[in-house]
């Protein structure tokens, strides 16, 4: 947890929004590096829309999911500016920031912008 300084200040992402970037990033990973072995009839109309995505625009895809991979990979940076402003100056907390926004991107980073530190400690 946190001390009173800001020093050592994280939080981890609610299980909602680790289960949820999990398992979204997950399905698109199958998606665009395995689409063969996705059951799509057994899925539904999300299997409909897979299917549909993959044979229509599977390059848009491919290229999305590196774009999404590189956003959270920007966000992870923007996370240690952020910690820099924010007197988080903990190497191994700060290193905790970065692989969580890497992992779940703004889910992780919105913490860290909601957290005000106490004007005192940032001063000193």
């Amino acid at each position: 947890m946190a001390k009173s300084d800001g020093y050592a200040y994280f939080r981890r992402s609610s299980l909602f929004w680790i289960l949820t970037v999990t398992l979204s990033m997950s399905y698109y990973t199958w998606l665009v590096f395995w689409p063969h072995q996705i059951p799509y009839d057994s899925l539904g109309p999300l299997g409909s829309l897979s299917k549909h995505l993959v044979n229509e625009y599977y390059s848009i895809m491919y290229k999305g999911w590196w774009c999404a991979w590189a956003i959270h990979f920007f966000e992870a940076l923007a996370a240690l500016k952020v910690c820099s402003d924010k007197g988080i100056d903990s190497p191994s907390t700060r290193l905790l920031w970065f692989v969580q926004t890497v992992l779940f991107g703004f889910a992780s980073l919105g913490l860290l912008l909601k957290y005000k530190p106490d004007r005192h400690a940032k001063q000193q």
